[in-house]
């Protein structure tokens, strides 16, 4: 069933027995609305003394939920407590009362917050609306989920306005956009097929993507694309997609891992550890989603989608233990496991953002290790950056974001070494696995820029947070449109993006020159 998502910032007039409803929102805002502000979802099946009563009962532990008309109308809370490394929307949270709540048909949802857990909790309806099924019983009919928004509390008097409304609608499209290309299985999302989603986003965004494919890559030098893709069927690329308005003067360039699949190589994976590895495109989809939704909302400066896709297969063209291959920075790696892939296409990703588009801020994202979901956990995405000031302001845009992010060590004279090699610049895994594996794994794509690089490089490991179970979660749309709220437009990205100041260097007229982001 086809689901349409819609945001709004009204009330509208319903009746629960057509058209379900749930009023969620935490048990201390709950409490300060009146009757009379959600009466018009409610009536005539809910009275004044039952709705009353209903929110009185509410005791989350950590949740909890009192149905008010059958399961047509139903009220909930999201948890009480929120400790300083969680979200204060807690969206996380939302999203499975959401989705436990959904009843069919065209509903509604009314979320009960503050201005400040708005678009968080925006983005979390979002992410329990996926787009790809494959079951043969899923039907074409079609319904609607309305998101409604009630503010309590500080900035409650002013309605979120038509701008708000969009920032949510486009932002929420983009996640589930992210999310579709994650859950969609390689024969149906292939590096081809995933051009071709790049190539929809450059259209509706009046974008040309450059798209550099198969043997071009070998001749431009971007051995670590090629050399990961170079076995399977669908050739592997690298396409960018550049926004540069006019005006702008910093140059931003975010760089996805968009490994489409990932048997492992030759170094092949277990059947267990081989499950769901066509969410290794994560990182690509996330920043195409994100590229989208900044672009489309008014982004000031200009911005660089990188994004490296191949298909990490086995064949007789596949890269061997032992090869060395020469990736775009010009140094050289000694393959001693295919499965440390990612950070080879990322490799050729960040260099090119360097040299070809003069970045002076890279991020690049990626489900790139295993090891981060022990690091970090489900929730949280590693980030090692080398800048201070920016792991800050990353933790409270993932916050703000409901894009959780924790920050890992920064200390290339302590884990480099790992990568030590007799014969090349460097291995691509490292010798002790043990010893801060997922910091490792970033500084090996670092290393493709240098650590004199004299710009921003932040990078967001997400392997867990992609997905939640079986569904992806679009994560890391959220979080890079935040980041980089206040480079918007948009008033609501504005409002939610970090208030402190982000020093960093502008790469493409002058590597030493400070910028300003806020």
């Amino acid at each position: 069933m086809s689901v349409t998502l819609r945001y709004s910032s009204d009330l509208a007039t319903s009746d629960p027995q057509h058209n379900p409803v749930l009023i969620v929102g935490q048990v201390k805002n709950l409490a300060k609305i009146t009757f009379d502000q959600v009466k018009r979802k409610l009536e005539p099946r809910v009275t004044e003394e039952t709705f009353a009563a209903a929110v009185a009962g509410l005791h989350p532990s950590p949740t909890d939920s009192c149905p008010l008309w059958l399961n047509n109308a139903t009220v909930a809370a999201l948890p009480t407590k929120c400790s300083r490394h969680n979200t204060p929307s807690r969206s996380h949270a939302l999203t499975k009362v959401v989705k436990s709540c959904f009843s069919g048909g065209d509903e509604y949802v009314v979320i009960v917050c503050e201005k400040s857990d708005v678009f968080a909790s925006g983005c979390a309806i979002a992410r329990a609306l996926p787009l790809f099924n494959s079951k043969s019983s899923n039907s074409n009919s079609k319904r609607s989920v309305t998101v409604e928004f009630l503010l309590v509390g500080t900035d409650s008097d002013v309605s979120l306005s038509d701008s708000d409304i969009e920032c949510l609608s486009v932002v929420a499209s983009a996640i589930r956009l992210t999310a579709r290309i994650v859950d969609a299985p390689c024969a149906d999302m292939h590096t081809d097929a995933f051009l071709d989603e790049v190539r929809k986003v450059g259209t509706e965004l009046n974008i040309i993507p450059t798209i550099i494919q198969g043997e071009a890559l070998r001749e431009k030098g971007l051995g670590g694309i090629y050399g990961v893709g170079k076995a399977a069927i669908h050739e592997p690329a690298l396409a960018v997609l550049s926004h540069t308005p006019e005006g702008a003067t910093k140059s931003i360039a975010w760089v996805g891992k968009g490994i489409v699949y990932d048997t492992g190589g030759l170094c092949i994976k277990a059947k267990t550890s081989m499950l769901g590895m066509k969410r290794d495109c994560g990182g690509a989809a996330a920043m195409l989603g994100a590229f989208y939704a900044a672009v489309k909302l008014g982004f000031t400066e200009n911005l660089h989608c990188v994004l490296c896709l191949a298909e990490n297969a086995v064949g007789p063209n596949a890269v061997r233990p032992d090869d060395i291959l020469k990736l775009y920075s010009g140094r050289t790696v000694e393959i001693n496991n295919t499965d440390a892939e990612g950070r080879l296409v990322l490799g050729d990703g960040v260099a090119y953002a360097d040299k070809d588009l003069k970045a002076g801020i890279i991020v690049d994202m990626a489900t790139l290790t295993g090891a981060q979901g022990v690091a970090t956990g489900r929730y949280h995405a590693g980030v090692v950056t080398n800048s201070e000031e920016w792991e800050g302001v990353l933790v409270k845009a993932g916050q703000n974001s409901g894009d959780l992010t924790h920050p890992l060590p920064y200390s290339p004279e302590l884990h480099f070494s790992e990568f030590a090699s007799a014969l090349a610049d460097m291995k691509n895994s490292v010798a002790d696995r043990s010893n801060c594996q997922v910091s490792c794994a970033g500084l090996f794509i670092a290393s493709h820029l240098g650590f004199d690089y004299p710009g921003i490089w932040i990078h967001v490991d997400m392997a867990s947070p992609a997905h939640s179970g079986e569904r992806a979660t679009g994560y890391g749309v959220a979080l890079m449109t935040t980041l980089f709220g206040k480079a918007s437009k948009n008033s609501l990205l504005q409002y939610n993006a970090p208030a402190q100041s982000c020093d960093g260097i502008d790469g493409q007229e002058n590597s030493a020159k400070k910028i300003r982001l806020n």
